[in-house]
């Protein structure tokens, strides 16, 4: 099969679809791979790494989406790259579509093969490409959460940890999955005071049996993330339903409880975020100001960490696309539900649930178009 990786567009985004470690493997498997010129430069993967490793280096994406059988991607495909995808291209990168209506009906009209990293599955329930960048963006959303909190940011001028003799801040994360852990695991090692919500009592209940006392579990509702907000210095947005729109917890009037100076990060944005007055940044502006709370909404904030976010990605992703180019795409997703369940387009149709319900658009399953 031959593989492309074109370089990513979106706004400060240094992260690449595969490493030169990656290409060896596919060429290994008897694959060729195309990859655009500069696409890993910016994280030291250069055009040498990649030739070495036996890709064939390429000037533009136009020339990538021309050749290539299946495309691999970090992020969802910007309109000129939709504009550029065939008939029966396999398209392998997140998507989050559910609150993209325009990129859903471009797939759909592009004929192609769009698998998503972020509803891939695992035996264990879990989601195994999307894990990573959660781990990624968990800790950096209290980095960029601290920062924020800075008076030269805007913020109310507190340093999370404290001192001796002053309190440390308080840090509510909403959401006890992957981000909502990593968050939780990081502001406590800054010192800072951390509660995590949730709405399921066996996570809440596995989350204190990890950490103890030094976190507070809280079961979550509207009425006690309200309590919360009054005395919260930052808050982290980490809720997930997969393929879905993330559900809106905190309102633009409950913002009024909060203090001057707070900060809102949303690492759910990329499902269209979990605050209602939330929406996408990116890292060359990456804040704005509501009702005196600070809002940090980053669609890509991995990207911030490129090299490390591509190394802990294609960890993940390559058992995957090496699946995918050994069987072909149809025999590969009969062959594991787990992948089968990335499917969101396929040749015109929504094959995914939750997005087909969140578009209001009609639903196949993917058996149904692989028969």
């Amino acid at each position: 099969m031959l593989i492309g990786v074109p370089k990513e567009i979106k706004n400060h985004e240094y992260r690449v679809g595969l490493t030169p470690s990656c290409v060896k493997e596919l060429v290994k498997h008897g694959h060729s791979v195309l990859i655009q010129k500069y696409a890993g430069d910016e994280i030291g993967f250069s055009a040498h790494h990649y030739i070495a490793a036996g890709a064939q280096i390429v000037e533009t994406a136009e020339e990538i989406f021309a050749r290539a059988d299946m495309i691999v991607k970090v992020k969802e495909p910007q309109a000129s790259e939709i504009a550029l995808l065939r008939s029966g291209q396999i398209l392998f990168t997140y998507l989050h579509l559910a609150p993209d209506p325009a990129q859903a009906q471009g797939l759909i009209a592009s004929d192609c093969i769009a698998i998503a990293y972020e509803t891939v599955t695992d035996v264990r329930g879990g989601l195994p490409l999307l894990a990573p960048m959660s781990e990624v963006a968990g800790r950096m959303s209290i980095q960029a959460g601290a920062h924020c909190l800075e008076k030269t940011q805007g913020g109310s001028g507190i340093l999370l940890s404290g001192v001796p003799g002053v309190a440390p801040a308080n840090v509510v994360v909403l959401g006890g999955g992957v981000v909502g852990v990593n968050a939780a695991r990081m502001a406590m090692g800054l010192g800072a005071n951390v509660s995590i919500f949730d709405v399921s009592l066996n996570r809440l209940k596995e989350i204190d049996a990890q950490f103890g006392p030094q976190l507070t579990t809280l079961y979550s509702t509207t009425d006690a993330i309200e309590v919360a907000l009054a005395s919260a210095d930052l808050i982290i947005g980490a809720v997930l339903i997969p393929g879905a729109a993330a559900p809106k917890l905190v309102s633009r009037q409950m913002l009024k409880l909060m203090k001057p100076g707070s900060v809102l990060v949303d690492v759910a944005i990329d499902q269209g975020g979990c605050f209602e007055t939330s929406h996408a940044t990116t890292h060359e502006a990456p804040t704005y100001v509501v009702e005196n709370v600070i809002h940090y909404c980053v669609a890509n904030m991995p990207g911030g960490v490129a090299r490390t976010a591509t190394l802990a990605l294609t960890n993940a992703t390559l058992p995957f696309v090496l699946a995918l180019a050994n069987k072909g795409w149809q025999q590969a997703l009969h062959d594991d539900v787990h992948l089968r369940n990335g499917l969101n387009v396929c040749q015109g149709k929504v094959t995914h649930a939750a997005v087909a319900k969140d578009l209001e658009l009609d639903y196949f399953t993917a058996l149904e178009v692989l028969n």
